[in-house]
């Protein structure tokens, strides 16, 4: 699966953002897409999940009821919307596929890392 993240920026606490990743191979029809998010001095973590081919999505605590994952079969995409966002959400987001939910939220299980994309909350 290759994948390629973009839409990352700078906006103020409380704004919105919504990041794209388009994702192409043979096998991401299969995969758990997921998004991940490194600070500066801190480790990988994870952000939300959904299964490519079904309803269920899963989040962080820090991120439940302001962030959204979706996504668009048709352009092979998936999609995480951002809202009242925090400076504590600057970080370089990266998308995955590969894992399951419980794999991914223990930060292990990811096959597949798209590059990241900045995004950086002022307040």
């Amino acid at each position: 699966v290759q994948l390629q993240a973009f839409g990352g920026g700078s906006v103020q606490a409380g704004g919105s953002l919504r990041l794209s990743c388009a994702a192409s191979g043979r096998t991401f029809s299969r995969k758990v897409i997921s998004w991940f998010r490194q600070a500066p001095g801190k480790e990988r973590e994870f952000v939300a999940a959904a299964h490519w081919a079904g309803p269920n999505t899963y989040y962080a605590d820090s991120v439940k009821g302001r962030f959204t994952i979706s996504r668009n079969n048709a352009k092979n995409t998936v999609y995480l919307q951002m809202n009242s966002l925090k400076p504590e959400d600057t970080a370089v987001y990266y998308c995955a596929a590969g894992g399951t939910p419980s794999t991914l939220i223990a930060n292990r299980g990811v096959d597949s890392w798209g590059q990241g994309t900045q995004v950086t909350v002022s307040s």
